[in-house]
């Protein structure tokens, strides 16, 4: 195993806990701001990754994914929310799933600034290694830190903005959903995992319909490319 092959992976490991707990300490900060306390007396919010790794969705998940070859992705505990503490129940628990991925995205922005700094001098975020000769061994890795950095969180953020239970976009739905509706919207959360499967593997595997690629294409794909056009200062 080179050392560059192994980096990549250490890189992508790091970057996906960091986004994983810092997304899930937003969702119980935006919570406990909107009045419910269930979350922060239970911890979670912190950035201490011990509070927030689910031993299944966060390690053992993706590494089955890793070996079987597919698409990968990960998930922590969830954060408990009680809809009866918060102030506006239907718009705040808006707020609350949006909290998460948008922490991501500003994630990626701080991937961007660390990558616009590194291309504008190495040796400041190399720090006192500068002076041993060797900011210009630490940058290149600092560079691309923050490009998985960037290119993780990104893909963090948009795959939970997907509009199905129980990821976070499917709480926009929320607010125009009544009565038995919004009764079956909560029903189907007991078969996404079912649903993601079939949507990450078998359409690719059996019918070549890729529409994970698809929508990073048009979400995750411009975004970071965009963020690295501003880091570099094309």
């Amino acid at each position: 195993m080179n050392f560059d092959y192994l980096f990549g992976l250490l890189a992508s490991a790091a970057a996906v806990i960091i986004g994983i707990v810092v997304h899930e300490s937003a969702h119980a900060l935006s919570a406990y701001l909107l009045g419910d306390r269930t979350a922060r007396s239970q911890g979670r919010i912190s950035l201490n990754p011990l509070r927030h790794i689910d031993p299944f969705g966060t390690i053992l998940l993706p590494l089955i994914m890793i070996l079987a070859g597919g698409p990968v992705f990960a998930f922590a505990k969830p954060v408990p929310i009680y809809l009866g503490n918060l102030k506006h129940p239907k718009r705040d628990e808006v707020i609350v799933s949006l909290a998460g991925p948008l922490s991501n995205i500003a994630l990626a922005v701080l991937g961007a600034l660390l990558l616009r700094g590194l291309a504008n001098d190495p040796a400041l975020f190399a720090g006192g290694l500068a002076q041993y000769g060797l900011a210009a061994q630490v940058a290149p890795h600092l560079v691309r830190f923050s490009l998985t950095l960037m290119s993780v969180n990104l893909s963090l953020a948009f795959f939970n903005l997907i509009p199905l239970p129980p990821l976070d976009g499917s709480s926009l739905l929320v607010p125009f959903l009544k009565g038995r509706t919004l009764q079956t919207y909560y029903e189907i959360q007991r078969y996404s995992m079912p649903i993601l499967i079939v949507v990450l593997y078998v359409l690719p595997s059996l019918l070549r319909i890729d529409l994970i690629g698809l929508y990073f294409s048009i979400t995750v794909d411009p975004l970071y490319l965009n963020l690295v056009s501003f880091a570099l200062g094309f």
